[in-house]
């Protein structure tokens, strides 16, 4: 049974806000994380693959990379594991940097549907769906549809099991939505987005990964950019992803100290278990770190806001037990708890992050 090392000891720092509190592979792009990518392609080669997230031994069977490597569906893994060849040479793709998630994410929609082997489905969409375009659309069991419109003009669409898509709801390729989410009147979905499981989604989205349980329920716009697991973006949320020059955008690097330049089209960064107040303005680039409570930011937020931050411009840190009591009324909402075991582990990253 080959063992699979992938490593983030010496990249970790380059995916913050996204890493503080999760590993590099469990991070989303396109359907699948880069974990569940390796996985589900083991899986049709039909090869038991374990993983490991410390250092392989010198009689482990296996192979070590850097986790920022994405497996595609031509990657034949018996050679992968028999070779010494670069893992570029092999035909792996490389993330770097914050943006590159969102830049290979459309790329990543095909990759994933390859991968997982998912074919045309599209024969039970009902007749008072308009439909565009020659992609394919997968659809998973019990989805419902309302009055809406499905372009696959550019890429396919990918629909989860229990999905509600209402009416006005235009959906654009390469695209997917994950299981029990909803998506509400009017939303606008453009291609290269993924929306995690048991999401909320209103309002215009396009070129961005939401993951799972976070809701973006209401009007505003969110473009070029990632949003972590169990936020919730208040009423006229809106983040800006091109400056009004058209130049470059900057963004900030938590490993550096500094900012680096990304592009003239960037997003936000977000990690998980935000909150955004209604109306917050997010500028262009900017990094928000997880278990952060933003408001004061209607007119426009700082390019960098810390974890734990309490308000969006003061350097007040969010109490931690008043954190607790909000993320329980949070996932009881959708039907899940926080255990001990997450709450210990939290307490214990805040205590570390506010020493530096």
């Amino acid at each position: 049974m080959p063992l699979l090392h992938l490593s983030d000891d010496d990249i970790k720092l380059d995916f913050y806000p996204l890493t503080v509190n999760n590993h590099l592979m469990d991070l989303r792009l396109g359907l699948l994380t880069i974990r569940e990518k390796w996985t589900y392609l083991a899986k049709k080669q039909q090869i038991d693959l374990i993983f490991s997230d410390t250092p392989i031994h010198d009689h482990a069977i296996g192979r070590s990379i850097p986790a920022c490597y994405l497996p595609t569906n031509e990657l034949s893994l018996h050679h992968f594991f028999n070779s010494d060849q670069s893992s570029e040479s092999m035909g792996l793709e490389k993330i770097s940097n914050l943006w590159d998630l969102t830049r290979l994410n459309s790329g990543s929609i095909h990759q994933d549907i390859s991968i997982l082997g998912l074919t045309d489905s599209s024969n039970s969409i009902p007749p008072y769906v308009k439909r565009m375009g020659d992609h394919f659309i997968y659809l998973g069991e019990d989805v419902v549809f309302e009055h809406c419109t499905l372009n696959t003009k550019d890429g396919p669409i990918h629909i989860g099991n229990n999905v509600q898509i209402m009416d006005g709801v235009s959906l654009r390729g390469p695209l997917s939505i994950g299981n029990n989410s909803i998506i509400k009147m009017g939303t606008t979905i453009y291609g290269g987005t993924s929306i995690g499981e048991h999401c909320i989604i209103g309002g215009e989205i396009k070129n961005s990964i939401i993951n799972s349980y976070s809701n973006k329920a209401h009007h505003g716009y969110i473009g070029d950019s990632y949003i972590g697991s169990w936020c919730n973006l208040g009423a006229g949320t809106t983040c800006s992803n091109v400056k009004n020059t058209l130049g470059d955008i900057s963004v900030w690097s938590m490993k550096l100290n500094a900012f680096k330049t990304a592009g003239n089209k960037v997003g936000v960064f977000m990690g998980d278990y935000v909150r955004t107040a209604i109306n917050t303005s997010i500028n262009s680039g900017t990094v928000i770190g997880p278990f952060a409570n933003i408001f004061e930011c209607s007119a426009i937020s700082s390019k960098y806001i810390p974890p734990f931050a309490w308000g969006g411009k003061s350097t007040e840190q969010y109490d931690v037990e008043k954190l607790f009591t909000e993320m329980e009324k949070w996932m009881e909402a959708k039907g899940q708890t926080l255990d001990s075991i997450k709450k210990n582990s939290i307490r214990v990253l805040s205590l570390q992050l506010n020493k530096k």
